[in-house]
């Protein structure tokens, strides 16, 4: 038997076979690493090098109807700290020198996380001083940089705040709701179009790509920025808003609570969109100063709150149009019907006033004169049903779909409602106070300027619309706003009449003489609408010119008295106004200045009641 020794034969082929199956495994993995996984651990190793970093885009411009820039950008300068270089012991410095909530820091580098090299924003509007010391301080401030954003800039002489609405940080809340587009610090259109149209305006976020050492920090952009995606601006808006019209409309509504909206019967355009109080939009520019906002927000008369489309009001007599051309549609009654007005009517036991003994009387002249009588009667003829089927017809009860963030769509009660809030207490008697405007139902100045376009225009309902195009700011490309036009309904023959009725309200013995422009011709109708334990608001919808209209208005003031006083004059105002334009300054002469023509001196009349 051969003794195997150390150095023997077969111990020397067994090593070497050995080695042999290393070197072969290593030469296979080795060719799998280079060639067949090579895609993969190579697009690893430049993801744990490359660092993403989000680029803003600059936020979409707003210009008016004439081509005039409204509303723009300018620069700004936000601090930001990045989670994963930051060292929280120099978090007192950085309150110190900026004067940051150090809550808002903990808050938003925890939701990064603190391995997140994406910068997260702390605070904005530096000024040059504060950037300044951040560069004096850069050493002691490890994580800690800025970055130029824009911020919202106006040019406008009318405020228009409420159509308009506002850019502000966004809100936690809206994080969650927003969708991953979004991260903490961004900037948001709130309220107005500028949150309607947000995902127009905002644009589209570009990304850097920067090389990172071991330890994170950024040494230089990667591959000289060939790789960067660049940010897409958004998209610019052209408005409806006749400006002249607009700022006309807030020196009118000055001092009073209430709200004026002018529509272009023909399209739906928004000519006028005035809500009174209001604030001025330059205070919105970048950060809001904390006295500005507690003031706005503490004021009792709520300069904040958009009385066009969110205030809902009972409309009063102004909804008395829609009962009659309701009933005259369903045939329930017809020019020749007349309907007897003693002066009140009697519901179990209960009187309804009038404003007068009107006799027998047709559908216009009881639209002239308001009566109270004809319009009790007439909706009992009506009934719910048809009540509901004509009030959606023209959106009471509806948002009109306008292009705004924040609309309300107001009440038409229905038997289904009254169910739901009376059960069994309630009876058939709740409709009289429906059929003049009053009782549950509830409207905004918006429903009612659309409902009063479609009455003059023929009846083609159009969705309200501020905005009349958009422009694709890298294509260059246009797109029309579709004002969605529907064709209600109901017959020529039924809406002249009612016309007419409007037409003898301003120029016949009605209510809404105050509302007489010289050189064109006015329909329209009046109405107070109670407002108990508290005055009531004054209301006035109509259109004009008669033949060809251009203009529908809706005008409210609130707690003021009698429609007919108050608020036809102002909308007398605002029509002369865009169909004539402003008065032609006269030479000077030792005369006195004749009297603002904004509000016009009522006439004598012999109208024995308001409304």
């Amino acid at each position: 038997m051969e003794r195997l020794t150390f150095a023997s034969r077969k111990r020397a082929y067994t090593i070497a076979a050995v080695i042999s199956i290393l070197l072969g495994i290593l030469v296979i993995r080795l060719y799998e690493l280079q060639f067949v996984q090579f895609e993969s651990f190579r697009s690893q190793a430049e993801t744990n090098s490359i660092r993403q970093i989000a680029k803003d885009p600059l936020r979409g411009l707003i210009f008016g109807r004439d081509g005039t820039l409204l509303v723009g950008n300018n620069p700004s300068y936000t601090l930001t700290v990045t989670p994963f270089e930051f060292e929280w012991g120099t978090l007192p410095l950085l309150k110190h020198l900026f004067d940051i909530d150090t809550n808002v820091v903990r808050y938003r580098v925890s939701r990064a996380g603190i391995s997140s090299f994406q910068p997260v924003k702390i605070a904005r509007d530096l000024s040059f001083s504060q950037l300044s010391l951040l560069e004096e301080n850069r050493t002691l401030l490890p994580g800690v940089n800025y970055s130029i954003e824009s911020r919202r800039v106006y040019h406008l002489k009318p405020h228009l705040s409420h159509l308009l609405g506002y850019t502000k940080e966004i809100s936690p809340g809206l994080l969650k709701t927003l969708g991953d587009y979004y991260q903490p610090g961004d900037i948001v259109g709130f309220n107005g179009i500028e949150a309607y149209y947000e995902d127009v305006l905002r644009g589209t976020k570009g990304y850097g790509y920067h090389a990172v050492d071991a330890r994170g920090k950024v040494i230089e952009s990667f591959d000289h920025g060939r790789a960067d995606i660049p940010a897409e601006e958004g998209s610019d808006l052209v408005l409806t808003i006749d400006m002249d019209l607009q700022q006309y409309g807030e020196r009118l509504m000055r001092g009073k609570r209430g709200a004026i909206v002018a529509l272009d019967p023909s399209n739906g355009e928004v000519l006028a969109f005035v809500s009174s109080p209001d604030y001025d939009l330059r205070d919105f520019s970048g950060r809001i100063p904390v006295d500005v906002w507690n003031a706005l927000r503490d004021d009792p008369a709520s300069p904040m709150f958009n009385r066009c489309s969110m205030a809902a009001y009972p409309p009063g007599s102004t909804f008395k149009m829609l009962v009659a051309v309701a009933a005259l549609q369903e045939g329930i009654i017809s020019i020749d019907t007349r309907i007897n007005c003693p002066g009140s009517y009697m519901l179990a036991g209960q009187e309804f006033g009038c404003h007068g003994a009107h006799g027998d009387i047709n559908v216009v002249s009881a639209i002239e004169h308001s009566c109270n009588v004809f319009f009790y009667k007439l909706i009992f003829k009506l009934g719910f049903e048809n009540l509901q089927k004509y009030g959606r017809l023209f959106h009471i009860g509806l948002p009109t779909g306008m292009d705004i963030s924040n609309e309300n769509s107001g009440l038409l009660p229905s038997k289904e409602y009254y169910d739901k809030r009376y059960g069994s207490r309630w009876n058939i008697g709740y409709l009289v106070n429906l059929g003049i405007g009053q009782g549950e139902i509830n409207t905004t100045p918006l429903q009612m300027a659309a409902y009063t376009s479609a009455l003059a225009n023929g009846g083609i309902y159009y969705r309200p619309h501020a905005i009349r195009k958009i422009k694709d700011r890298v294509t260059g490309k246009e797109t029309p706003i579709d004002a969605m036009p529907e064709q209600l309904p109901i017959s020529r023959d039924a809406l002249a009449i009612i016309r007419q009725g409007m037409y003898r309200v301003v120029n016949g013995s009605g209510t809404g003489y105050a509302a007489r422009v010289s050189g064109t011709k006015v329909a329209g109708k009046t109405g107070t609408a109670q407002n108990p334990p508290n005055p009531d608001h004054a209301w006035f919808v109509g259109f004009a010119p008669f033949e060809d209209p251009r203009i529908a208005v809706a005008v409210i003031v609130e707690n003021s008295g009698f429609g007919g006083t108050v608020a036809a004059p102002i909308a007398g105002a605002m029509i002369r106004r865009y169909l004539f334009g402003a008065p032609v300054p006269q030479e000077s002469t030792d005369q006195p200045a004749p009297a603002d023509p904004a509000i016009p001196v009522i006439p004598p009349h012999d109208a024995a009641v308001e409304d």
